[in-house]
């Protein structure tokens, strides 16, 4: 029986039999005793929205005790993990959130570590991209952003809550490309996670903004944006006015992976652990409320899986920013 099949009260028994610090004082449901979540950027990103919204779930749940939350920027998210593998021994309650810029940050030399240095946990979600642009902004699809971009190329940014190179760039020149333009000469301007960069769009810093979709979705709901373009296949249901890139004649599409790591010589019934804690996640109301509620999509790898999962990222990543000429 693998444990993506096992039932969540099997799952619950295998984690807290293996996890030696589990606590007599918590519930039979509580498998983990508690989770410190490291988050690489600011408040108000993608990964910080990921890692309070799956600490929310797993303790409402009452599969993990109690969650508490540190964002570290710097770095790209570099400053993270490097601080992940040189404290290492005084972090196994630690999980880190990350996702696709791992890959591409590695594979630009933003920071010197990757994937492989790590713990690999789990890939938990995948969260579609979206361009948006201000509320009152004369721009109200894909199609007003190319015009604009055309007549204006310099006063035409669009920003990114990542470096230069980085996820948010990556698919605005996708979306660049596919609509004709020439996917390396935009003005993309970066910010320290998605905060920031929404601030920039608010004060019309920058034309659009290249963000997470369901970032854009709690602002759109807020009245705060129009969101011009989706990069999924179909629009989604956590906020169907938003066109996707393909119905707009924009032949792109892309997903963000988000999921988990921890510090190296992490020992194996902890890993096995917080394994089985995430496994069991997916059965409850909880984390569909959340998973709802931000758009997200199951994409649930653990251990081997994960890796074989990162790996083939990490190649056609790589082989599209070589077309790109970010590589």
């Amino acid at each position: 029986m693998t444990l993506m099949k096992m039932t969540r009260r099997v799952v619950l028994a295998a984690a807290a039999a293996s996890m030696t610090f589990a606590t007599p004082a918590l519930s039979s449901d509580q498998a983990v005793e508690s989770i410190h979540f490291l988050i690489p950027g600011g408040a108000g990103g993608g990964w910080d929205g990921t890692a309070r919204g799956t600490g929310e779930a797993l303790t409402k749940a009452g599969l993990v005790g109690t969650a508490s939350y540190e964002n570290m920027s710097g770095g790209g998210g570099g400053k993270a993990i490097g601080y992940l593998i040189e404290n290492a021994a005084s972090n196994h309650g630690t999980l880190m959130v990350n996702s696709t810029p791992i890959v591409i940050r590695s594979l630009t030399g933003v920071f010197p570590q990757n994937f492989r240095d790590l713990t690999l946990v789990a890939g938990t979600i995948g969260d579609y991209a979206a361009l948006v642009v201000g509320k009152d902004s004369p721009i109200n699809s894909m199609t007003d952003l190319i015009a604009a971009y055309k007549a204006d190329p310099s006063g035409t940014a669009i920003g990114g809550g990542s470096v230069p190179g980085g996820m948010d760039h990556l698919v605005a020149a996708m979306a660049m490309e596919a609509a004709g333009e020439d996917p390396t000469a935009f003005k993309y301007i970066p910010y320290d996670a998605g905060g920031k960069a929404m601030a920039a769009l608010l004060s019309g810093e920058i034309a659009a903004l290249s963000t997470g979709f369901s970032e854009a979705v709690d602002l759109a709901n807020a009245g705060e944006v129009k969101i011009i373009g989706v990069t999924s296949d179909e629009r989604v249901d956590a906020y169907k006015d938003a066109p996707t890139m393909k119905e707009q004649g924009i032949d792109t599409t892309f997903v963000n992976w988000r999921g988990f790591f921890a510090a190296p010589g992490l020992p194996e019934e902890q890993l096995a652990a917080y394994q089985a804690a995430l496994t069991a996640m997916y059965e409850t109301p909880e984390w569909e409320e959340v998973r709802a509620r931000n758009g997200w999509v199951n994409i649930h790898n653990n251990g081997d899986d994960f890796r074989s999962f990162l790996e083939n990222q990490e190649q056609v990543i790589g082989d599209l920013m070589k077309k790109l000429g970010f590589l």
